[in-house]
């Protein structure tokens, strides 16, 4: 019998120490990029650095600060409020509040950005029918202050990313326990004062969360705020790149950014401390709303509405319009064709290989459980906190030089070139797509997999399966559901992803976004219009699945 054990627990270390040599390559492949951008940051440019210092920086990193500070207090305003609103009141329309409050996270801020300049142009419907209502005949003698400014940034920003504030805060809210509530009322607190005093504090580190994840995602951005004339940091590694040819230059600037997101974590996680928050899971009883009626459901409604109509339902509206009009004029173009074929086959690439590392690095972690594991977890999840463009930056060099040194080795040896393999084919957008969304997917899997009790594994063994076996056998099973929410997941950020795409495409290929991007900076919007209405339509997916996961959740915590 011991003979037995020891075969198995033979081959379950061999097993283990593949996944384990998996999970550790999956960590190096994320480390990879910020490695090589420390490197090519401290390269020579001559008076270049200084030029960027002086000249570059200091008004990218103003812009920047100003967007992430005026785009984050209005996305926690809207996000916290909306939140509130639909936890603390029940009206009629509340069950559409609630999954409706999510659709601007299937609007992307450049495709939000686009539609809006085009909204409230100076030639448009709006502007239009506000001077026909006014007496005014044309636009030199009324017109609305320009949109291409900071503050339609900031509108624009914390209109669309409010979503990941009310995702994490709603589910705080939701799971206050109504004692806490109906403790506090006995020590004389008014209802109105309930959500300042007591709900609000309890809900500070959902808030931070929620925050910290909208803040990264503006800081990606680098469509929105170059329709919109807003020069951010990102915006500046763009044109410092492509515009200049200055890629050590660039890649100072990415260094820069890097600081600014670690300042974002470090500030998130300052806000978090201390807070600690218990009840008695057995006597817990959820938060009841307060009925509402008549114009006070009315007015509660209106305010419910009114982010899903900017965020969400006008920028449809209008693409949905336009996209009719130009197939109706000139029916779907080969290029739209084609940039969406070419969208789903590298979006789909990308989704396979970050399931597949995601969970290598999420069962090295479960089969041995320690510091090293876990550390080689967060590690391969280090992506999805540095931004499209730094990502990009950091790729390039190492998957030039593999190209460059393959190509040289097989034309010296038996004659033939390769060219740009990985550059050329598309593999290094594959590589950014996984190296910034992996986080995705190795927290939806490693959720998943903590779901399956530890008994089944010893079970296994104990019929002679190694960990191969009782991955195959037992874990893929049963994880299929946080596999298929975490592809669905990746497949639509991949399919959004712009800054990366623009900078590591392969040349003469097109994606959905940057088919977009290029004919919205030319000025032409109808063209654009269907590309973005299909980016919107299979961006809903997932806010679907986030929809039914909310309310799936809280009727779980309630029960005894």
């Amino acid at each position: 019998m011991s003979t037995i054990a020891g075969r198995i627990n033979g081959r379950s270390k061999s097993r283990i120490n593949i996944w384990t040599a998996l999970a550790m390559a999956t960590a190096v492949l994320a480390l990879l990029p910020v490695g090589t951008l420390a490197v090519m940051a401290a390269a020579d440019t001559g008076h270049l650095w200084s030029h960027i210092l002086v000249h570059v920086l200091p008004h990218a990193t103003r812009n920047t600060v100003t967007l992430l500070v005026g785009a984050g207090i209005l996305a926690t305003m809207i996000g916290t409020g909306a939140a509130w609103l639909v936890s603390a009141y029940d009206f009629r329309g509340r069950g559409f509040l609630e999954w409706a409050l999510l659709l601007p996270l299937a609007v992307p801020t450049y495709i939000m950005a686009y539609a809006y300049l085009d909204i409230l142009s100076p030639l448009g419907a709006i502007q239009g029918g506000i001077r026909w209502m006014l007496g005014y005949s044309s636009p030199r003698e009324f017109r609305l202050p320009d949109i291409r400014a900071m503050w339609g940034a900031i509108l624009i920003f914390g209109f669309v990313l409010y979503p990941y504030i009310y995702l994490t805060t709603r589910a705080m809210f939701l799971t206050q326990a109504a004692n806490v509530v109906e403790v506090a009322r006995t020590l004389g607190v008014k209802r109105s004062g309930i959500f300042w005093r007591v709900a609000l504090p309890l809900a500070r580190p959902a808030i931070a969360v929620g925050v910290s994840l909208a803040l990264m995602e503006a800081l990606n951005d680098v469509g929105a705020t170059q329709f919109l004339g807003v020069r951010t940091m990102t915006a500046s590694v763009y044109s410092t790149w492509i515009n200049r040819g200055d890629l050590p230059g660039a890649a100072q600037i990415a260094l820069a950014m890097l600081v600014v997101v670690v300042a974002l974590i470090v500030v998130e996680r300052w806000a978090r401390r201390n807070q600690r928050f218990s009840h008695s899971a057995q006597r817990a009883r959820p938060m009841q709303p307060v009925r509402l009626s008549g114009i006070k459901a009315l007015i509660a409604f209106s305010f419910g509405f009114l982010p899903i109509l900017v965020g969400f339902a006008g920028p449809f509206i209008y693409l949905v319009w336009s996209a009719l009009k130009r197939i109706e004029h000139n029916g779907i173009s080969a290029a739209i064709v084609r940039a969406t074929v070419n969208t789903v086959t590298v979006s789909s690439a990308a989704t396979v290989a970050v399931l597949v590392l995601g969970f290598a690095a999420a069962y090295a972690a479960r089969l041995r459980p320690g510091t090293l594991s876990n550390a080689v977890m967060r590690t391969a999840s280090l992506g999805y906190a540095v931004p499209g463009t730094v990502l990009a930056i950091g790729i390039l060099i190492p998957v030039a030089w593999f190209d460059r040194s393959l190509d040289g080795l097989l034309r010296n040896t038996i004659g033939v070139s390769t060219g740009l393999l990985l550059l050329g084919s598309g593999a290094a957008l594959v590589y950014a797509y996984a190296a910034r969304f992996m986080a995705i997917s190795v927290g939806g899997i490693e959720a998943g997999l903590s779901r399956i009790p530890a008994s089944y594994d010893q079970a296994a063994r104990t019929l002679g399966r190694d960990a191969t076996g009782t991955f195959f056998g037992i874990h893929l099973p049963l994880s299929r559901t946080a596999l298929t929410a975490a592809g669905l997941l990746v497949f639509v950020d991949c399919m959004k992803e712009l800054p990366a795409t623009l900078l590591l495409r392969p040349l003469n290929f097109e994606s959905l976004s940057t088919l977009l991007y290029g004919e919205a900076a030319r000025g032409v919007y109808e063209d654009a219009s269907l590309a973005a209405l299909i980016i919107i339509v299979i961006g809903i997916l997932p806010v679907i699945l986030l929809a039914r996961m909310g309310t799936a959740e809280p009727h779980k915590a309630a029960r005894p």
